[in-house]
């Protein structure tokens, strides 16, 4: 079980910079409502990042289900 909350940890750490290092890519223009980038596809790291973002989420939110079904039992 002690293993579980290490890798539930290395995970959040990992999603939390993933988050982090999407919004540092966000321009100045949408603080002020005037994102014009609506229909902007994301290319290169970007989307890899947006992918990566998404996986690690979801092994998150798997740990989370198997950690409480381990501590129900």
């Amino acid at each position: 079980m002690r293993w579980l909350n290490i890798i539930q940890i290395i995970i959040a750490l990992l999603l939390i910079g993933a988050i982090l290092l999407q919004n540092r890519g966000a321009d100045m223009s949408g603080l002020f409502g005037g994102g014009g980038d609506i229909y902007r596809t994301k290319r290169g790291i970007e989307k890899t990042l947006f992918i990566a973002t998404i996986v690690l989420a979801v092994i998150f939110f798997g740990l989370s289900l198997v950690g409480l079904i381990i501590n129900k039992y």
